[in-house]
């Protein structure tokens, strides 16, 4: 290694060090960026099978129990089918009969919205209001070869779209059915990391799977009482608000809010400003119970960030993949922030409750057998579960001797 240019400041060599190093790191990142947005429709999908295997996972151990593999992997998977299908068909149904009649009332609201511009505390002036729908209405018309040739390309969406969701269903069934052995084949060519990467893979597996449920259950807690609210103050589509409201949910923070801002309207537009403010509240409530109540106590100390953090993260998903991204971020973060440590094997002298307990879907890695003496012979080392299972041959022996001794 060269020495340093004595004509260069000390601060300055290290900060060159820094920033080029800095430099080298940013384009990996970029490019890295670039690939996923490229393979999007692959990898999204996989990252949702991830989140729905975290999710279905006990549910396909429990029927193991029972039946083979094969068959209950399949009837967890047409169970989740038949809820999706169920929930689906009724908040379709309820939209089908009540949009009509919300289409009404927010044609009423808009007019006396209107009404109040022109005679409330602002005095405009209907020429004014006019003015600005005719603008409106120019700009759309300028748009229109634009819109043209995006409902053309949506038919392209809408394949891409079905596309993924059957790819989706494949990347589920596999990893619900064949979770351990994919991860030890995965792991198989990490050589004397092996162990470490293991215990890495655990800490994520076990984090992502305690948020899937923690977030499910909050999300679940969420719809209950928006739906309980909404039925109490006589608000029809009941059903398909309090569904919007559960995926929205699972954006932490920011999610109850977007959602719950729909909610508000409809509120508004059928029961008035009064109703809508007092809606509003329970909604501010409610997410205040979510961030100092519901998360800490459900989701735990796997996914302990501070409010901060959460908003950093949805902020950066949002900005790299739109909604899906920041719906990935926090989960994404989680992982990362418990596998790290693992990885760098800084917790090798942990407490046992500091370590996760065995993933369902990673398995074992090993199974406690000895090893061949051609494999013994080539590694020159035991494996972890066998050196811990006995005690060396000659320790045996001098033990057998002092008790024949005594």
């Amino acid at each position: 290694m060269s020495d340093r240019d004595p004509g260069v400041p000390r601060t300055l060599a290290t900060v060159a060090a820094f920033c080029w190093r800095l430099i080298v790191v940013g384009i990996v990142i970029y490019a890295v960026a670039r690939i996923l947005d490229k393979l999007r429709l692959v990898v999204l999908p996989c990252a949702i099978a991830l989140l729905l295997c975290a999710l279905l996972y006990p549910v396909t151990a429990r029927l193991r129990r029972r039946m083979p593999s094969l068959a209950a992997t399949w009837l967890t998977m047409l169970l989740a089918l038949g809820v999706l299908g169920g929930v689906g068909t009724f908040v379709g149904i309820q939209a089908n009969d009540q949009f009509p009649h919300l289409v009404t009332r927010i044609q009423r609201t808009a007019t006396q919205f209107q009404r109040w511009l022109v005679t409330g505390p602002l005095h405009l002036k209907n020429s004014q209001l006019q003015s600005a729908v005719d603008q409106l209405l120019n700009q759309i018309q300028q748009q229109r070869g634009k819109l043209v040739s995006t409902a053309f390309t949506g038919a392209t969406v809408a394949g891409e779209v079905l596309a993924a969701i059957v790819f989706l269903f494949f990347v589920t069934f596999f990893l619900l059915k064949d979770g351990p052995g994919i991860w030890r084949w995965l792991i198989s060519g990490t050589g004397r990391y092996r162990d470490r990467v293991d215990r890495a893979g655990r800490a994520a597996w076990e984090t992502l799977s305690q948020y899937v449920h923690g977030t499910v259950i909050v999300a679940l807690i969420h719809a209950i009482v928006i739906a309980v609210t909404l039925m109490i103050m006589g608000v029809p589509l009941v059903a398909p608000l309090a569904v919007i409201v559960f995926f929205g949910s699972f954006i932490p923070i920011v999610g109850i809010l977007v959602a719950g801002a729909l909610a508000f309207l409809v509120v508004f537009s059928f029961k008035g400003f009064v109703a809508a403010l007092v809606f509003l509240g329970i909604l501010i409530i409610e997410q205040q119970l979510e961030g100092h109540v519901l998360q800490p106590l459900v989701v735990g100390r796997w996914v302990r960030f501070h409010p901060l953090g959460i908003i950093i993260a949805i902020s950066v998903g949002a900005v790299v993949g739109g909604i899906p991204g920041a719906a990935v971020a926090v989960p994404t973060a989680a992982v990362i922030y418990r596998a790290w440590p693992a990885l760098r094997g800084a917790d090798d002298q942990a407490s046992p409750t500091e370590h996760p307990a065995r993933a369902p879907l990673l398995g074992r890695s090993r199974k406690k057998t000895a090893p061949s003496g051609d494999a013994r012979a080539g590694t020159g080392t035991i494996a972890p579960d066998e050196a811990s299972s006995s005690d060396p041959p000659a320790d045996r022996a001098a033990d057998d001797r002092s008790s024949d001794a005594s």
